[in-house]
């Protein structure tokens, strides 16, 4: 990203400001898609968590993605978007049955991720054809908070309840026609990764109805020079040996699903802040910005790592800082961080800011969220303003 149009969209909408560039979501929708095209008959249906702009959800609907939703609201922003109800597939957990209820009269697939709820689906609605996800007891991801395959994660149907599902099949209580599966995020072994996939496919030779597999997302992308990623072309290799085996030995061909999120639009995500302050103590620099957690989440919640760039001194001399927010606790965007020399005033720009940034914000503080702008065609367009105190108050009463 050309360093010139992230400072001219500071100057242009004021900071703090989240700047998307759709080119390089295109440029990430190609990559994926190239090298899953050896396996012919799947689906991208993207992760609507990670970043719910309906802009930003039009665009990549229009190159041909689905939608993968986790909640009523994604599903009817999707809806608003345009995707089609049989491309989107709603995977809640935990809400309640009213939800679910909803969300099924609304015509989209249904993704089912325990006993509990199916038995009250089936109670509800019969016989239908729903998919629904398994925990195949995998510890993976690069945090604990986004590790939800193993075990004691609260996420889908562990295996020693897998006989339950088949048992209500087979007294035609209800049609399995999909297995999904996600271990978490940020994956880099492939062997996890290749645990996984080997897991559904074993389990999927029980199910009769069977129609797909939905192998999620958690495909890691490198968040700064020499870090890590997700090997796709092994990922997939993986994938085509368990599915030629399945199709081979079942006489009938599987529709493969993916949900990416971070994937797609991570590294088009560019967070540009002010520096109200440089504070200085006997042992450190604090780069005190007029930002906080309440805008970007993942350094608190996660520990995760975000290149920070000076767009006003690009090329000062390096100094050690730490990258402080303005909300009433600990509030640390990064430690000991080496940036260049930094002036009161100069815009601080986080990198890989697309996904579960914007979309994690919250009103902390009772702080207004940040305006998002997109590049598209060489042309910085804006695609939501910046909360106003109107848009707080909205829906409290007063009483008094």
């Amino acid at each position: 990203m050309d360093i010139k149009i992230l400072k001219e969209a500071a100057l242009k909408f004021g900071t703090p400001i989240y700047l998307y560039d759709l080119k390089i979501i295109e440029n990430q929708f190609d990559k994926l898609n190239k090298e899953l095209s050896v396996l012919e008959n799947y689906k991208i249906h993207f992760a609507a968590k990670s970043l719910s702009n309906i802009s930003i959800l039009k665009f990549i609907k229009n190159m041909g993605a689905g939608l993968d939703a986790v909640s009523i609201e994604e599903v009817m922003i999707g809806l608003k978007c345009g995707f089609n109800k049989d491309e989107i597939l709603y995977t809640p957990n935990g809400v309640s049955f009213k939800e679910i209820k909803e969300v099924f009269k609304l015509g989209v697939k249904i993704n089912l991720d325990s006993i509990e709820s199916i038995k009250d689906f089936v109670n509800e609605f019969g016989n239908q054809s729903i998919t629904v996800r398994i925990n195949p007891g995998i510890y993976a991801g690069g945090n604990d908070n986004v590790s939800v395959g193993h075990s004691e994660s609260k996420f889908g149907i562990p295996e020693e309840r897998i006989d339950e599902l088949l048992d209500m099949e087979k007294k035609g209580k209800i049609m399995i026609t999909g297995l999904h599966i996600h271990t978490g995020s940020d994956i880099t072994k492939n062997n996890q990764f290749k645990e996984g996939i080997k897991k559904i496919f074993s389990i999927a030779r029980d199910f009769k109805n069977i129609e797909s597999i939905d192998l999620g997302g958690g495909i890691k992308i490198p968040y700064y020079k020499n870090d890590t990623s997700t090997n796709l072309n092994d990922y997939v290799k993986e994938i085509s040996k368990e599915l030629k085996k399945f199709e081979l030995e079942f006489k009938k061909k599987l529709k493969l699903i993916f949900e990416p999120g971070k994937f797609l639009v991570s590294d088009c995500g560019f967070f540009i802040t002010k520096v109200n302050y440089i504070k200085s103590t006997k042992t450190k620099d604090f780069l005190q910005l007029d930002s906080g957690f309440n805008h970007l989440l993942r350094p608190t919640l996660y520990g995760s790592h975000h290149e920070i760039i000076n767009l006003s001194n690009p090329l000062g001399k390096k100094k050690e800082y730490d990258v402080v927010g303005y909300i009433c606790e600990k509030d640390t965007f990064a430690e000991k961080r080496k940036i260049s020399d930094t002036s009161k005033g100069d815009l601080l720009c986080f990198k890989n800011a697309g996904a579960y940034g914007f979309n994690m914000s919250n009103n902390y503080n009772s702080r207004l969220k940040p305006a998002e702008v997109c590049i598209h065609n060489n042309k910085i367009l804006k695609i939501r303003e910046t909360q106003s105190l109107n848009d707080l108050l909205l829906g409290q009463i007063d009483i008094f």
